[in-house]
């Protein structure tokens, strides 16, 4: 396929993206990608050996890893029945993406191997509509939903992406390759599906929606049905760096775009005074964005661990009030992209 969207722009788009999604996973333990980086000649020494195999040490039964585990600083010794992988938090991609450089620098078998269960399961654990849960077998909680809270699906996808076309992961048979692309493009179709149509205008996502019906569905106490600040900027910033978007994505971000300039919040800052997270009124500021907006008003709302949602932050207990990013600045990433996309309206 040919990419008709500037390499620059492509780059820059990914760039920010990985910013958003890196900063929403708060939890998240140090990421294997932090040796990407790495000359080949590393992957070949004893540390790069030795952290290669930590990293094959933390990998589950189903192919993947838990999250908030720093997979590359020690090795598992527990009993490996009792891994629970994920894809959440970062979870997952990082590994894999390590262990293919391990492999293309040593020829190691036994990361092309732990290579392909990971991306194995990825490919098991989407769901026929498109969307993956956060971990596959999905269980009967909230952990079931298509997930892009905290960017796991977007995670996934931009994955798929550079297993499908990029010489780094040449090293696959043409079949998984070809079977990364169709993911891919039904992951998109997902996301199309997914946004949420208020008084017959698209809005923006939720942090995750039903397996089944596609509706917007709650996940934790604190996580109420809502249009998300958060996952949406991610959502957009990844639909933009799609070659060859179709109507239905150009559409899709266009109207997503719209949300975010329609919501977005003057002339606050937040700000931590001794320790408790604050709403500062300050006309200089510069725009933020609620973490979660009701779905028929737009307006932004707080919960805390009992559930109850409140309008004003204040209202929430302490631990969830400094917890959580309620506000942020995640509209930002979509204005700068979507004013330098190609396809913008």
């Amino acid at each position: 396929m040919k990419d008709v969207i500037p390499s620059q722009f492509r780059t820059a788009v990914a760039a920010r993206l990985a910013i958003l999604v890196a900063a929403s996973s708060l939890a998240a333990a140090a990421s294997p990608a932090e040796f990407l980086g790495k000359p080949d000649e590393w992957f070949a020494s004893p540390e790069g050996r030795r952290t290669a195999a930590y990293i094959l040490s933390w990998q589950s039964g189903q192919g993947s890893w838990p999250k908030n585990q720093d997979s590359t600083r020690s090795e598992f010794t527990g009993d490996r029945a009792t891994l629970k992988g994920t894809f959440d938090n970062g979870a997952t991609t990082g590994e894999l993406r390590f262990l293919a450089r391990a492999f293309r620098a040593t020829g190691d078998k036994p990361c092309e191997e732990a290579f392909l269960a990971g991306f194995d399961h990825i490919l098991a654990a989407q769901y026929a509509n498109g969307g993956w849960p956060q971990y596959f077998p999905p269980g009967r909680k909230y952990h079931r939903h298509i997930t892009f809270n905290d960017g796991s699906m977007v995670r996934l996808l931009e994955f798929l992406r550079q297993t499908a076309t990029d010489d780094d992961f040449r090293f696959l048979d043409p079949p998984r390759r070809a079977a990364a692309a169709k993911a891919l493009g039904r992951g998109v179709d997902c996301i199309v599906k997914c946004q949420i149509p208020v008084r017959g205008t698209l809005t923006v996502w939720c942090a995750q929606h039903d397996e089944i019906t596609l509706a917007p569905a709650a996940a934790r106490a604190f996580e109420l049905p809502s249009l998300s600040g958060a996952e949406s900027a991610g959502i957009l910033c990844f639909l933009m760096t799609l070659d060859h978007p179709s109507p239905e994505v150009i559409r899709a971000v266009s109207a997503g775009a719209a949300w975010f300039e329609a919501v977005k919040i003057e002339g606050i800052r937040i700000e931590k005074i001794d320790g408790d997270r604050k709403v500062i009124p300050d006309a200089s500021a510069p725009p933020v964005w609620a973490r979660f907006l009701e779905i028929e008003t737009n307006r932004p709302f707080f919960c805390g661990r009992d559930g109850v949602r409140k309008y004003d932050i204040s209202q929430i207990d302490p631990e969830r009030r400094n917890g959580y990013a309620w506000y942020g600045n995640w509209g930002e990433s979509v204005a700068k992209a979507y004013a330098r996309w190609p396809y913008r309206r």
